[in-house]
């Protein structure tokens, strides 16, 4: 491979890897993301709650 092109793609890995370890910023969930979990923690509460045993 020349040279010039091996550098090349070295700058481009690394710009890319640079990309990936900056901090974003903060973003609120969507309100359908934050809906959704709320369903999944009311199904979870009320699928692990004790509830009556049932008669035999």
């Amino acid at each position: 491979m020349h040279p010039d092109i091996h550098l090349a793609l070295h700058h481009a890995r690394a710009a890319e890897l640079r990309a990936e370890t900056e901090p974003r910023p903060a973003q609120r969930p969507a309100l359908r993301t934050r809906l959704g979990w709320t369903l999944v923690e009311v199904g979870l509460k009320l699928a692990t709650r004790p509830g009556p045993l049932p008669a035999h």
